[in-house]
């Protein structure tokens, strides 16, 4: 069951500001009572310090969940591509058939092809370059 709506106004009934006025004195607050000169600060500066860390801690508890979350959404990403590699390489096997490939998914396999082959030509160029300096058969 929800509280009332809180009208912001003042409190014309002499007792009824007093009695709100206590109520509101069990709260952390600070306030201007209109019967006072002086603000008041309800609980002490060590009750105010740890409700301040507490918060604190709060939002650090939450900065370190979202990065948690945003390294564990990092990796499921990195997992369904590697999956979807896999799937095209079967494909490329001849397990799967190319025909149940979208455009994009070939296109991008194109491009994955491409890569590895340039992979591999450097890595020949190394080889070769290696075997030549220690002396060419």
């Amino acid at each position: 069951m929800s509280r009332k709506k809180i009208k912001f106004a003042y409190i014309t009934n002499d007792s009824a500001r007093k009695t709100t006025y206590k109520k509101r004195t069990k709260a952390c607050a600070i306030y201007a009572p209109d019967f006072d000169s002086q603000l008041e600060v309800w609980l002490s500066h060590a009750s105010v310090r740890r409700l301040l860390c507490q918060v604190q801690e709060a939002a650090f508890f939450l900065e370190q969940s979202l990065a948690k979350a945003t390294q564990h959404l990092r990796k499921l990403c990195k997992e369904n591509r590697q999956e979807e590699l896999k799937t095209m390489f079967q494909s490329l096997k001849g397990k799967w058939i190319l025909h149940s490939l979208n455009l994009i998914d070939l296109k991008e396999l194109g491009l994955l092809v491409k890569q590895n082959l340039k992979e591999i030509d450097n890595r020949v160029r190394v080889l070769t370059k290696a075997r030549c300096s220690s002396g060419c058969y």
